[in-house]
């Protein structure tokens, strides 16, 4: 057979003895598997989400297995920025004491809302977005946008989280202390509705902790990826890159 094909039997054996395992092959097949999901997922998935996103596409592997791959290819996640507030707490308006004390477990919808204010970074300049997010369904239940971070811009997202919900008297609103949310207004709206009223303790974003991730997320994920054209929104998939 060596005759055959022109190699010395040497020459074929040492070929025999260093031929790729199957397992060898099936991590190289992984390989390419495990960089196409990572690109998918814009660089942001560590081994534990990674691992969900593979097996969604019909890809089941081993966590241990894929953190050996993915550090063999030298994987790894983006770097989300650093916490930077939005909103001021200097100022003379009253605030309310903080009711939650980071206890972030209610048990059905509609008991617990956070409230933050973040900004998006177009070529008009920066676009703010107001939201409000139910902590037990960890949906976003209102949010505006606007070109200035004011009381009316936060009034907006909560009147459309009240319109869309309709709570029961006594849901905690959660928030920091940024002016926009201790305005005279703004807590108008919150006792009008019959929402207890919460807020973060000076300079310590971990104490509304569930809207800092969730911030956190949609920019590293999406928004960070992109630079949009304009602050309209009707405009903002007309992504300059």
């Amino acid at each position: 057979m060596c005759q055959v094909f022109g190699v010395s039997r040497s020459g074929y054996y040492d070929r025999v003895q260093h031929a790729p395992s199957d397992r060898k092959q099936s991590d190289e097949r992984l390989k390419l598997e495990i960089k196409v999901a990572h690109i998918r997922t814009r660089e942001t998935y560590g081994t534990r989400r990674l691992q969900t996103e593979l097996a969604d596409n019909g890809i089941i592997v081993g966590r241990d297995r894929l953190a050996r791959l993915r550090k063999e290819l030298r994987l790894h996640c983006k770097q989300k920025r650093k916490f930077r507030a939005t909103t001021s707490s200097d100022h003379n308006l009253p605030v309310t004491p903080n009711l939650l004390n980071q206890n972030f477990t209610p048990t059905a919808p509609n008991q617990v809302w956070v409230a933050d204010i973040t900004y998006v970074a177009t070529r008009e300049g920066w676009l703010y977005l107001a939201g409000v997010k139910d902590v037990y369904t960890c949906e976003i239940v209102g949010y505006a946008m606007g070109e200035r971070m004011t009381k009316e811009l936060t009034g907006k997202a909560l009147f459309m989280a009240l319109r869309s919900q309709h709570p029961p008297a006594g849901l905690i609103h959660h928030s920091d202390r940024g002016s926009q949310y201790c305005a005279y207004d703004y807590r108008v709206i919150q006792e009008q509705s019959g929402l207890k009223t919460s807020m973060s303790r000076k300079g310590n974003c971990y104490d509304n902790a569930p809207m800092e991730i969730f911030w956190g997320t949609l920019k590293n994920e999406s928004l960070s990826h992109y630079r949009f054209k304009s602050r309209d929104i009707s405009s903002a998939y007309g992504k300059t890159d």
